[in-house]
């Protein structure tokens, strides 16, 4: 018997039982169905014949009345029609006879219409003076020996309803905890008896399972024997594991120490790295560690956990892990300032983090590499060329006061007329002293950042106010260009937590900025719109746009969009993202080639404060 064959006999027990249970279903839903119909075959047609008949004497009785005061054709008109209406009710009831007494009531019933009629007949042929006494002495009480006859059928035939349903009710209530009953009964018997083949049907299964976890714990001994007549399928399959047991013990008879050798070659490339290096499995432990992160770090992959390095080093690293473990294609450092200042043997070290996942060649995630990457003369190299352009910076400022106000005294013609080619000259040079002055002046405010010399001193600042004095800062390049400034203020975004003079100096830069590359007549519309996190206020331009490669780079030191009109030395973005994650906030730009430009940096109100980026603290290993 074949596996499928043996499956198919084990649930058999279990689609008898359903069927059983359907078929109990069936015959108690039809049972009950019928008494229902006995119910309205028996009893509901007299009680609608009963309800009619009381119905047609009461017209019949009005009939009478009419006759009696004087309105003869409209009582014959009555009497015409309900007359045998009545008739022909009574006969359906003398017909439907189901209850004990139900024909002896009918009789009854007959007898007082049959004496109600012959009254009637007499009323309606006896002379005027006479009407009142005949209807007072003999219709009126046959009237009423006629209804009270009617109301006995009807009363007699709702009880027999009420006491059928209550009968009916009682049954169905019985036939369905019978139903339940016979039904779990069922489907426990069945569920037994499936199981029990079941089980046998897929003994030898469990043999040849118990035989694929040995295999796979590294014993490669382990052989399949079904004696339990599995069928054909599992004998194939036990042998077919048995040649692949086989072939998996001389493979690993041959290659076991090519694959050593392979390890320890890896292992010692891995520690060969002058920087720390973490490898995390998919479950987030540590897998392997080289030399220099059990040097430095003190984590050795033996522990498996981070728990030894220090507790700064602890956060970055299961952060940047926790994020590509949860999706990220990789996780990079945006610049010096997010190194980790790691005190060591022989001194601080600058390390800076980076995460990539390791997967598959189908593309699971097996796992998660971290390098810190030691970037201590580097960073310092950067330190220093701060330093230099700070000095340079702040050694240009003096002479270039004074030659903006030579050139201004030339402009003026103070020492002495100077005729239009001289002034022009002049003007000029006056020009570019004063872009000279902006860029020492971006550099010294750079500086300041970079050292973390600026101070900030943050209270509650009319949102408004501080866009129109950015407005007003640019009104020049915006007169001179023919761009107005539109300032746009929406609900919520009214006050900003800030530094009022330091950020001006961000938002000047972004004002000034979009003027300089807005087309000439298209406004530059600057939006403080309500946030998340705060205030968030928008410079939107209508230029030329940014392409999406250059638009990564736009916030870093000196760096210019290729081909961007000439002017400035690449910091005023620079100074406005240290200055915005000075204050706690952000920065960011959407941008597209044809479609301007939308600069835009979210500052903390008074709900949610303010709190600028932590400088890296030193930690020990």
């Amino acid at each position: 018997m074949t596996l499928r064959t043996r499956l198919m006999v084990a649930q058999a027990p279990l689609a008898a039982a359903l069927a059983a249970v359907a078929v109990l279903s069936v015959v108690t839903s039809n049972t009950l169905g019928r008494a229902g119909e006995r119910i309205l075959t028996d009893n509901y047609r007299s009680v609608l014949a009963a309800q009619r008949m009381k119905e047609s004497i009461e017209r019949l009785d009005s009939g009478a009345l009419f006759v009696v005061i004087g309105e003869r054709d409209r009582g014959l008109t009555l009497a015409k029609e309900h007359h045998p209406t009545f008739e022909r009710e009574l006969q359906v009831e003398e017909r439907n006879i189901t209850e004990p007494g139900e024909a002896e009531a009918a009789a009854a019933l007959r007898a007082a219409w049959t004496d109600y009629q012959r009254a009637y007949d007499r009323l309606l042929g006896a002379p005027e003076p006479q009407l009142r006494a005949l209807y007072l002495e003999e219709l009126q009480p046959g009237f009423t020996r006629v209804k009270i006859a009617a109301d006995d059928i009807l009363a007699m035939n709702q009880d027999a309803m009420v006491l059928k349903s209550t009968k009916v009710r009682r049954e169905s209530e019985w036939v369905e905890t019978a139903v339940v009953s016979a039904a779990l009964a069922s489907l426990v018997l069945g569920l037994l008896a499936s199981a029990a083949l079941t089980a046998r049907a897929l003994r030898p299964l469990a043999v040849l399972g118990q035989s694929v976890r040995r295999l796979g714990q590294g014993d490669y001994a382990a052989r399949v024997r079904v004696t339990d007549g599995g069928g054909a399928e599992i004998a194939q399959l036990a042998s077919d594991f048995n040649a692949m047991a086989e072939s998996l013990q001389r493979y690993r008879d041959s290659s076991l120490g090519e694959l050593l050798e392979a390890q320890l070659a890896a292992q010692a490339t891995i520690d060969s790295l002058p920087d720390p290096v973490l490898v995390f499995d998919a479950a987030g432990r540590v897998a392997n560690a080289n030399r220099a992160a059990e040097q430095v770090l003190g984590i050795r992959s033996a522990d498996g956990t981070l728990a030894a390095a220090p507790p700064a080093v602890r956060e970055r690293i299961e952060r940047i892990r926790d994020e590509v473990l949860a999706g990220a294609p990789t996780v990079q450092p945006r610049g010096f300032e997010d190194a980790l200042v790691v005190e060591a043997s022989d001194g601080n070290r600058a390390l800076l983090p980076r995460a990539n996942p390791v997967s598959s060649d189908e593309g699971q995630l097996l796992g998660v590499t971290v390098v810190l990457q030691d970037v201590t003369r580097i960073r310092r190299f950067d330190e220093l060329k701060d330093d230099l352009v700070a000095t340079v910076a702040h050694e240009f400022r003096t002479p270039l006061t004074s030659l903006r106000m030579a050139i201004h005294l030339l402009a003026e013609q103070t020492v002495g007329p100077l005729d239009d080619r001289q002034l022009d000259l002049v003007q000029a040079a006056r020009e570019e002293c004063e872009r000279l002055q902006g860029i020492v002046d971006d550099l010294l405010d750079l500086a300041r950042i970079r050292s973390g010399r600026l101070e900030l001193h943050p209270r509650e600042v009319s949102t408004e106010l501080l866009l129109e004095q950015a407005r007003h800062a640019a009104r020049d390049g915006s007169e001179q260009r023919q761009i107005p400034v539109d300032l746009d203020i929406q609900p919520g975004a009214e006050v900003v937590m800030a530094d009022p003079d330091r950020i001006d100096l961000a938002l000047t830069n972004l004002i000034a900025n979009a003027v300089r590359h807005g087309p000439p007549g298209r406004p530059v519309v600057v939006r403080a719109m309500r946030a998340d996190s705060g205030v968030r206020i928008e410079v939107r331009d209508d230029g030329p746009g940014i392409a999406p490669e250059y638009q990564p780079r736009l916030f870093e030191k000196f760096y210019r969009v290729p081909g961007s009109a000439p002017g400035g030395a690449g910091l005023g973005l620079s100074i406005v993202r240290d200055v915005v994650e000075a204050h706690g906030g952000k920065v960011g730009v959407k941008s597209a080639p044809g479609a301007g430009t939308v600069f835009w940096v979210e500052l903390p109100d008074s709900q949610t404060g303010v709190g600028g980026p932590a400088a890296p603290a030193p930690v020990t290993a």
